[in-house]
């Protein structure tokens, strides 16, 4: 049995094969989430933070695999307030065929997978966004072909997204490169880490014109993630030399593309002349949202080539 609760838990390979099941028509993956008797299986989503992409490509991916999506929000199980996580996870186990959870600290996607005997899957943690990181590479190699000796930047917070984004980028063979304040980059010890990843490469700087010049794809993210706002006025002093405006955009790649997870808060870390222009493919990485989380779960219930 197989968790996700980080992109590092695929392989190159494995990757691969989750783009290619991504792209092929629902109906030529079987229905994974339906039992012999024809009954759909069910798929337990648990929401501590509210959503709207991952939530709807979840639970369209479920039903499209044939299973039944239980949508659970975060104060109906109570994680460890009402009960143990671990009872979650043993309760919930013999109800369905997988869990995912959206959560705001790591480790407790980390202790259902311990107690779980379904898959578990990780649809954002304060750590690692996987599923994001899926669609944000998806959304590229369908733009490019491969990520192999692409450059890919990163402008902002050094946070759950851009720590996936970087982690799939050098597995994938692209040279990833960080544009991040003081305070707010990667330390030393996790641009070594996600360096020995894959053949790609990492880099970080504080300048954003340094690390947006050739880039084929430019990414940024909000400034004030949910669970920071008391930090608002603060980082966005901070961060406002960082917003992906049409001057720095014009250092990229003459092809080059811009990707923003959202939601996007225009004039903020990005410009509305940039997300709204046609080198943006924020609409098609959201719509991959869908795709790449029926790929994944399809491949975490053992649909092969």
């Amino acid at each position: 049995m197989r968790h996700l609760l980080n992109i590092t838990d695929l392989t190159f390979d494995e990757i691969k094969l989750v783009f290619e099941l991504s792209q092929r028509q629902p109906s030529s993956l079987g229905c994974p989430l339906r039992s012999s008797e024809g009954t759909p299986i069910g798929a337990a989503l648990i929401f501590e933070k509210p959503s709207n992409r991952t939530r709807h490509s979840m639970e369209i991916a479920v039903v499209e695999l044939g299973g039944h999506p239980i949508y659970t929000r975060g104060e109906e199980v109570g994680l460890d307030t009402r009960e143990p996580v671990e009872d979650v996870a043993r309760i919930m186990s013999g109800y369905h065929g997988l869990i995912a959870a959206r959560v705001f600290k790591h480790g407790i996607v980390e202790r259902l997978a311990r107690a779980s005997s379904v898959p578990v899957i990780n649809m954002l943690s304060d750590f690692s966004h996987p599923l994001q990181g899926l669609a944000d590479a998806l959304t590229m190699v369908q733009e490019f072909g491969s990520l192999s000796g692409k450059t890919v930047a990163y402008v902002g917070d050094y946070n759950n997204v851009a720590r996936s984004l970087g982690e799939i980028c050098v597995i994938l063979g692209a040279h990833y490169r960080l544009a991040c304040p003081e305070g707010y980059d990667a330390s030393g010890d996790e641009l070594q880490r996600i360096s020995t990843l894959g053949s790609g490469s990492i880099e970080q700087s504080s300048r954003p014109q340094e690390i947006v010049a050739g880039a084929h794809a430019v990414h940024t993210d909000t400034w004030v993630s949910m669970g920071q706002e008391a930090e608002k006025a603060e980082r966005l002093q901070i961060f406002g030399s960082y917003a992906v405006t049409t001057d720095l955009m014009s250092r990229a790649d003459s092809q080059g593309i811009f990707m923003h997870c959202l939601p996007a808060y225009r004039g903020y870390e990005v410009s509305a002349d940039v997300i709204d222009s046609s080198a943006s493919r924020v609409i098609q990485q959201g719509h991959n949202r869908l795709h790449a989380s029926r790929g994944v779960l399809a491949f975490m219930l053992g649909v092969s080539q």
